[in-house]
C-alpha cells in the first residue's frame, strides 16, 4: 500500500496499515521522508507518537508507488488534484484509489473521488471517513470509520487492510453519501466554533448539531446519497467530533473568530488545513445547483468572505421564520 500524504492523518493510517500489509508513506518534502524513516516519529504533525519500525516513508512518488495494490490519497482538496497527476505516470492500471480528503475542489466543486475518476479512469475510487482523531488513534484509543467503495468486495477487502484491534472500519456502498457527509460536516464545524468562542453553552451546540445535520442530510441525498448513510459515522458521528473536540482544527476556526479575531490572523497561524474554510462556498454552489437551503453555511460564508462577525451571524438562524422541524414530503400526483 501507498500512503501520499504524510501529515497527522496520512501518518496515521500508514501506521495502521503498516501492521496488515507493506507500506511507503510519501512526503512532498525530502528532510522529512528522511526523518520519518530514521527516528520513527513526524515531530511535524504527530509530536510524541512512535511509527511503527517497519513504516518506509520516501520523497519519490515513483518509489511510494512501486508495487502498490493500494494508494490511500491524504493531501488537502486544493493539492488534491496536481499530487494524482504526479502519481498518475506511476500507478498500476487498475489500482484502487481511496481518499482520506474531507472537501471539495475549489471551482469545480467536485468530490475527491469525481477528480479520481477524471485523472485516474479506471481506478475503482473510495472514501475513508468517520470520527476519527489521528492524535487519539495513534494514542491507542478505539475508533471506527467507514470504507465506501461502489464494489463491496473491495470494500471489505480494503477494509482489512485498514482495520486493527482499536480501529474498527466498517463498509458502505454509498461513495456520494459519505463524501458529502465529510465535507459539510466541517463547516458545520466552524459555525459550532463560533458559538464556543462567544461563550454559548450545551443547548446551543447541541440545536447546532442537530439542525446541521438536517442540513448535511438535505444536500446529501439531493446529490444522490443514501438517507441511512447520515445517522451514522459518516455523518452524525464525524459531526459530533468535528463540532465539540478542542483538537478539531474546523472548530478551533470557528472558535478563534467568535472571539472577535480575524480570518487571516487565525489561518496566519494554522500549520495544518481546516478543508471547511475553503469547502464553504463550494458547499453552497453545489446547494444551488439542487436548490437546497443551507442557513448554517451561508451564515457562515458570510463571517469567512463576507464581512460579517460571528456576532453577527448566528442571530440571523434564531430568527429565520419558524417552521416545522420535520416539513411534510411532497405528495405524488395520483395515477
Amino acid at each position: 500500500m501507498a500512503v501520499l500524504g504524510a501529515g497527522s492523518w496520512g501518518t496515521t493510517i500508514a501506521a495502521l496499515a503498516c501492521g496488515n500489509v507493506s507500506t511507503v508513506l510519501w512526503a512532498r518534502r525530502a528532510e522529512l521522508a528522511e526523518a520519518l524513516t530514521a527516528t520513527h516519529r513526524n515531530q511535524d504533525y504527530l509530536p510524541g507518537a512512535r511509527l511503527p519500525e517497519g513504516l518506509v516513508a520516501t520523497a519519490s512518488m515513483e518509489e511510494a508507488l512501486a508495487g502498490a495494490s493500494v494508494v490511500v490519497m491524504a493531501v488537502p482538496s486544493h493539492g488534491f488534484r496536481s499530487i494524482l497527476e504526479l502519481a498518475r505516470p506511476f500507478l498500476a492500471e487498475g489500482t484502487p484509489i481511496v481518499s482520506l480528503t474531507k472537501g471539495l475542489e475549489e471551482g469545480s466543486s467536485r468530490r475527491m473521488t469525481e477528480v479520481i475518476a477524471e485523472v485516474v479512469p479506471g481506478s475503482p475510487a473510495g472514501v475513508l471517513t468517520g470520527p476519527n482523531l489521528a492524535g487519539e488513534i495513534m494514542a491507542g484509543q478505539p475508533a471506527a470509520s467507514v470504507v465506501a467503495l461502489e464494489d463491496e468486495s473491495l470494500a471489505a477487502e480494503i477494509q482489512g487492510l485498514l482495520g486493527t484491534d482499536g480501529f474498527r472500519v466498517y463498509t458502505n456502498t454509498d461513495v456520494v453519501g459519505c463524501e458529502v457527509a465529510g465535507a459539510l460536516k466541517n463547516v458545520t464545524a466552524i459555525a459550532s466554533g463560533m458559538g464556543d468562542g462567544m461563550g454559548f453553552g450545551d443547548n446551543s451546540r447541541a440545536a447546532l448539531i442537530t439542525r446541521g445535520l438536517a442540513e448535511l442530510t438535505r444536500l446529501g441525498t439531493a446529490l444522490g446519497g443514501q438517507p441511512q448513510t447520515f445517522p451514522g459515522l459518516a455523518g452524525m458521528g464525524d459531526l459530533v467530533v468535528t463540532c465539540i473536540s478542542p483538537r478539531s482544527r474546523n472548530r478551533h476556526v470557528g472558535e478563534q473568530l467568535g472571539r472577535g479575531r480575524s480570518m487571516a490572523e487565525v489561518v496566519a497561524e494554522m500549520k495544518m488545513v481546516a478543508e471547511g474554510v475553503k469547502t464553504s462556498r463550494t458547499v453552497l454552489d453545489l446547494a444551488a445547483t439542487v436548490g437546497v437551503e443551507m442557513p448554517i453555511a451561508e451564515q457562515v460564508v458570510a463571517v469567512l468572505y463576507g464581512g460579517r462577525t460571528a456576532a453577527e451571524a448566528l442571530p440571523v438562524l434564531m430568527l429565520r421564520e419558524a417552521k416545522p422541524e420535520h416539513p411534510p414530503a411532497r405528495s405524488r400526483p395520483a395515477g
